[in-house]
């Protein structure tokens, strides 16, 4: 589910961003707009992201072979890191270096048309909430209770979070080139429309940041959620296992969980009962974990050690 929804919303985003990047460009060569520019780069990053995001998501489908033994998911997991470095060089990094500019030669800048760069701007904020939208309501079947943020942070799935941030970002981004153009008008400076470039970039930069963090932590390997380690916890012990001497999970990509765990089997267990008891264990886990898809279970003769 969580890969048919994520590519609803990657499909939806790629279409709004590259609509948008069109319409923003032209607005950019009418009017000279720095912020008008700063977005439709913007865009084009995104739309480019989109891009990444389903190229990843069809490399992780190859089989395992022997040089990559557990599969290739993390592939998922690494294109969604270059996206955040790709919204950070040529989004922010971009939108900062012509704000700074147009900041520095207000004077020499002069919007032209300002009304069709607002147009041009209001439809795609309506363009970009649709797409925001989508990605929400993909993602609140794996949100649960969690709170946004939450999911951002703990979310295994990459694609979705990244696209919640990247449509978010790009909402606030059109709300300050708009402003940006919005003052430039009202006052006649266009220091103005430098400044929400400018703002634009930082908050591009800010936003790549929270994913870099984030991807970087899934690509070094991150183990099952609070809920998943409690509900496997609760699932293994039972029909011949007594407890969980230790336990460690990891995520080798978002829908394949791996578990290795040492169990302490009651004193006396044949080897038959032994492995009849770590069967039932696995089909317990799976039943209430279905994405712990490797088991490793090592028998112990239960001591009454921890």
């Amino acid at each position: 589910m969580s890969a048919e929804g994520s590519k609803k919303a990657i499909f939806a985003a790629l279409t709004a961003n590259a609509g948008i990047a069109i319409a923003k460009f032209i607005g950019w060569a009418i009017t000279g707009s720095s912020s008008m520019l700063a977005e439709g780069v913007h865009s084009i990053a995104d739309t480019s992201n989109q891009g990444l995001l389903l190229l990843g998501q069809n490399r992780s489908k190859r089989e395992a072979d022997r040089l990559h033994p557990f599969g290739y998911g993390r592939d998922r997991y690494f294109y969604s890191f270059v996206v955040a470095l790709v919204i950070f060089s040529l989004g922010s990094l971009f939108a900062i270096y012509e704000g700074v500019h147009k900041i520095q030669h207000a004077g020499d800048h002069e919007l032209e048309s300002p009304y069709v760069a607002i147009a041009i701007l209001v439809v795609a904020i309506a363009l970009e909430g649709y797409s925001f939208l989508t990605a929400m309501k993909e993602s609140r079947p794996l949100k649960g209770s969690s709170s946004w943020w939450q999911f951002i942070r703990n979310a295994r799935t990459p694609e979705l979070p990244v696209v919640l941030l990247e449509d978010s970002g790009a909402l606030i981004g059109l709300v300050l080139a708009l402003a940006g153009v919005g003052l430039s008008m009202a006052t006649g400076d266009p220091v103005w429309d430098g400044i929400g470039t400018l703002c634009i970039g930082v908050l591009l930069g800010m936003i790549a940041i929270v994913l870099i963090v984030e991807m970087k932590s899934l690509l070094i390997g991150e183990g099952a959620t609070d809920d998943e380690d409690a509900a496997i916890r609760t699932a293994l012990p039972g029909d011949g296992v007594d407890r969980i001497i230790h336990m460690k999970t990891q995520y080798l990509g978002p829908d394949e969980l791996m578990l290795a765990a040492k169990i302490a089997i009651a004193p006396g267990s044949d080897a038959t009962s032994i492995a009849k008891a770590i069967d039932a264990a696995e089909a317990r886990v799976r039943a209430a974990v279905p994405q712990t898809r490797v088991i490793y279970l090592e028998p112990d003769i239960d001591r009454g050690e921890p």
